[in-house]
Order: C-alpha cells, then sequence, then structure tokens
C-alpha cells in the first residue's frame, strides 16, 4: 500500500496541475507586488521614499516671506561664489538660516558677515536642540585648514566673520590650537582687516585652552549659555553645564582683551523670572553682548517646542538686557547667535567712541 501511495503521488493526475498553477500565480503577483533589483543593491533609491520632515504649523510671526533681492545684492553673490570656490561650510546655508540675505548682503551697512564651521560637521556632543551629525570618533582634523580658511577670507571681502567649531572631546585640548591657529591664518591673510568673531566649544571647562582661543587675535569671544539652568539637562549633552559654561566665559573676559557674547534660546518652557535670571549671571560673568531667539525644531529626533514667545517679550527683554548693562542686545524670533554679527559690532565700536551713525 505504501508503494502505492508514492506511485500514486507522482503519477499523471490533477495535483501536479494546481501545483503548476499556483506557481505561476505567485510569479505572476511578485512581477506586480514584490521587489525589484534596485531593492538588493546598497544605496539605491527606495521605491516609497519617507517623507519629509514637517514641523508643527508657526504662529503668524514666524512665517517669513521670500527675502528677495538677494541676486541683487553685490555682498550675497559675491560671498555665495567664494564659498562655493573654497569649498568652505557655513552654519549660514547648512541650518537654511532665513536671516542669510540680511547677515552675507550687508543691509546698510554693508557690513557683511559670513559664518565658517571649522574641524568638521561631526561633533562629539549630542544636544537634543542641534541638528549638527554626533559620532564618538569624528574624522581627523585637516592640517591645512587653518591656512584654507585664511586664503578663503581674504577672498571673500567681508568686512567680519563668524567662526564656529563642532565639540571635538575626542582631542587632548578639545581642538583649542587648531582654533587658535585658524584665527591667526586670517588675521595674517588680511593683514588684520578683517575682524573676528569666534563661537566656540567649553573646552571641558579647561582654562589653559580658553585662554589660548581668547588670546589668538579675535574681536569677540563667543560661547552659548543656549537655555535657563533648570533646562539644561534636558537640552544640552551631559558634558554641558550652564555654570561651566558661565566659567569658560568670565576666564574669556578675565583673561583676554576682547568682547564676550552669549546667546539664550526661548521655547523650552522656560519662566520669565529664570530668563532675567540667566540674563543677570550673564552680566555677572562679565558678557558685553546678548542675543535672544525662538527655538524651532530641527528635525523631527530633536526636542519639540514647548511653546512660541510673542514678538512683544523678545522686545522686553532687549530693553531689559540694555538697563542691565549689556553693550548691545539682539532679541528677536529670528535672531540667532550670529544675527547681523558684523552690523552690531561695528554699531558697536561707534558709540564707544561717540560717534553717531
Amino acid at each position: 500500500m505504501r508503494v502505492a501511495r508514492r506511485f500514486c503521488s507522482t503519477s499523471v493526475g490533477t495535483t501536479p496541475v494546481v501545483q503548476k498553477t499556483r506557481i505561476d500565480e505567485f510569479k505572476v503577483r511578485l512581477s506586480k507586488e514584490g521587489p525589484g533589483l534596485e531593492d538588493f543593491i546598497e544605496g539605491a533609491e527606495k521605491v516609497k521614499p519617507k517623507k519629509p520632515f514637517r514641523a508643527e504649523p508657526l504662529p503668524e510671526w514666524l512665517r517669513l516671506s521670500t527675502i528677495r533681492g538677494k541676486s541683487e545684492n553685490r555682498n550675497f553673490v559675491r560671498l555665495k561664489k567664494n564659498m562655493r570656490e573654497g569649498k568652505l561650510a557655513t552654519v549660514c546655508e547648512e541650518a537654511k538660516c532665513p536671516n542669510i540675505a540680511e547677515c552675507w548682503g550687508g543691509g546698510e551697512s554693508e557690513t557683511a558677515t559670513a559664518t565658517i564651521m571649522l574641524m568638521g560637521d561631526t561633533c562629539t556632543r549630542g544636544c537634543r536642540f542641534c541638528a549638527i551629525k554626533t559620532s564618538r570618533a569624528p574624522p581627523p582634523l585637516d592640517p591645512e585648514e587653518p591656512k584654507h580658511t585664511g586664503i578663503q577670507v581674504k577672498k571673500m571681502g567681508v568686512g567680519y566673520v563668524v567662526l564656529t567649531m563642532v565639540d571635538r572631546d575626542d582631542l587632548p585640548d578639545g581642538g583649542a590650537e587648531h582654533i587658535a591657529n585658524c584665527i591667526k591664518a586670517i588675521k595674517e591673510e588680511t593683514e588684520g582687516k578683517v575682524l573676528v568673531e569666534c563661537l566656540t566649544g567649553d573646552f571641558q571647562g579647561n582654562k589653559d585652552h580658553i585662554i589660548q582661543v581668547a588670546n589668538s587675535g579675535l574681536e569677540v569671544f563667543a560661547h552659548n549659555i543656549e537655555c535657563v539652568e533648570r533646562a539644561t539637562k534636558m537640552v544640552r549633552d551631559r558634558r554641558a553645564g550652564y555654570r561651566q559654561s558661565l566659567g569658560v566665559l568670565e576666564t574669556a573676559k578675565q583673561n583676554a582683551p576682547v568682547l564676550t557674547k552669549s546667546s539664550i534660546m526661548l521655547g523650552f518652557g522656560e519662566k520669565q523670572e529664570e530668563v532675567r535670571q540667566t540674563m543677570l549671571d550673564l552680566r555677572t560673568a562679565g558678557v558685553d553682548c546678548l542675543t535672544l531667539g525662538q527655538y524651532l525644531q530641527p528635525l523631527k529626533s530633536r526636542m519639540k517646542v514647548a511653546n512660541y514667545v510673542h514678538p512683544d517679550e523678545f522686545a522686553m527683554w532687549q530693553e531689559e538686557g540694555e538697563k542691565m548693562g549689556f553693550l548691545y542686545v539682539a532679541s528677536g524670533p529670528m535672531v540667532r547667535s550670529s544675527y547681523k554679527a558684523g552690523e552690531y559690532y561695528i554699531t558697536n565700536i561707534l558709540k564707544q567712541k561717540g560717534i553717531k551713525n
């Protein structure tokens, strides 16, 4: 009986026909719905790309219209061309800053400002508000970057340049010597005609490294406090600290002939008394210049905005900051740490000399 059953199962009958039909149906369905060759090739485009991240709707005062006149502004056109030719990375473009036309164009003062990012595009820290890439072991520094940066800044023809850096906790000095060499190279190439502001990291609070950068020839030493003290652990990387940042600014001010500058982001659910206390803490640390702006979520994976601050409140902070003794305060929803930095610096210098604009 067993032999007979085996024979029947392999003899000509209806079963093979059914199996053949099912296979044919599967092949047809697979050709229509199944993956193609491109799905098995690494790096190939997906059939269904992910939808781009879109933040929640913005309040009316943050809905900027397209800035016109970029192509007609000679400063903007020249600066963009030099950036492309020099293959320099700018925070202005990386972050799609809405103020790029004002800063690069120079406004009425014609003091064009550009922000260049040094030491690569990868940070060793992971702050929850920041869109910059992170890694424990970023690529090594480019030893030619200082010389290259100096040459390109000279070609730009700007009156003021802002340098910013990624945190490099993987380096013994946090990149202090490299940053100082970049500043010195700019001064040498431009014969000291270009004013330099550097937005630095905290160098883990190491005073020697802070002083090294502060005494490298720059005019403005900037380091951002970022937010009120209560929100620091929630907003910033665990290696950053509110008191540590105050110490960085105080060390620079006490050991170098520079203006110091810091920035506060609003929109993390802070209270007005907390903002006021942060401003007072910065003044106590000797900070000269302050900017306040609205935090906007850059990526889906980053912190959501807790609240949108009305322009009237930003105007209030500017007035209070000036009364506290800051040399200048830039405060507004779209203000960023390097917003029109050149114009504000020149205005401040003119005020110190008693010259009216």
